[in-house]
């Protein structure tokens, strides 16, 4: 179990929801690991609350597909398996090629403006080498693109998708090798939605996914 999983304070939201939130991100990042069990009494312990919503959690991340209940094991979080990986990557990858020619029709100056400081920004961000810091302007610069869709329907998909993605992505970011290629794959997009060449960005979003499918399957051997 991970020495380092705390419950942080926040007024505002229920217990239950401090705990499920706590759980799902240490899942996201990796801090809790494919195959490991999440005994109810140990992370009661460990986060100083009862074993109530340490179950409401585990039965909540169950339906989200981040852990599997083992038969005479109990909770354990999710394997990223190969099959895993190419449903959600499959899906975000039509997602993203849509997005991408949408925001060619539809971008604003100031969201162009926006993505180019975005892509710089996750640039930068690539000199940290931490992977939360990566990860989180890997998000923003994409959300740009989202959003300039103008299409709140694509925008609910996509977000429905976002946890699932955003493991998968986290695994890709900590391959510090490929940064580069990120770097100038965010480019490639940038450019062609500012030049709103749909075929390229399109195109360019579609290698972006398959990249991350070929690397995160090497990583973690899925081949």
């Amino acid at each position: 179990m991970n020495d380092n999983l705390h419950l942080p304070m926040n007024e505002f939201l229920p217990l239950r929801d401090v705990v499920f939130n706590t759980l799902r991100q240490a899942i996201l990042t990796g801090e809790l690991k494919p195959g490991e069990r999440l005994m109810e009494i140990h992370l009661a312990n460990k986060l100083g609350v009862s074993r109530t919503p340490i179950r409401e959690a585990i039965r909540k991340l169950e339906l989200e597909g981040l852990v599997t209940m083992i038969p005479r094991r109990g909770a354990e979080v999710a394997q990223i398996t190969g099959k895993s990986l190419q449903d959600v990557l499959e899906v975000r990858r039509s997602l993203d090629a849509l997005c991408a020619e949408l925001a060619c029709e539809r971008i604003s100056d100031g969201e162009i403006a926006a993505l180019e400081a975005a892509c710089k920004e996750f640039e930068e961000a690539t000199y940290t080498r931490d992977a939360r810091v990566i990860a989180a302007a890997d998000v923003a610069l994409h959300d740009i693109i989202i959003k300039a869709t103008n299409n709140n329907r694509l925008v609910q998909l996509v977000n429905n998708l976002a946890e699932q993605m955003y493991r998968y992505r986290f695994e890709y970011i900590k391959d510090y090798s490929m940064h580069g290629r990120l770097v100038e794959e965010h480019r490639v997009i940038f450019e062609a939605i500012r030049k709103k060449d749909k075929v390229t960005a399109a195109a360019a979003a579609v290698t972006h996914i398959d990249n991350q499918m070929e690397s995160i399957a090497r990583q973690l051997h899925l081949n």
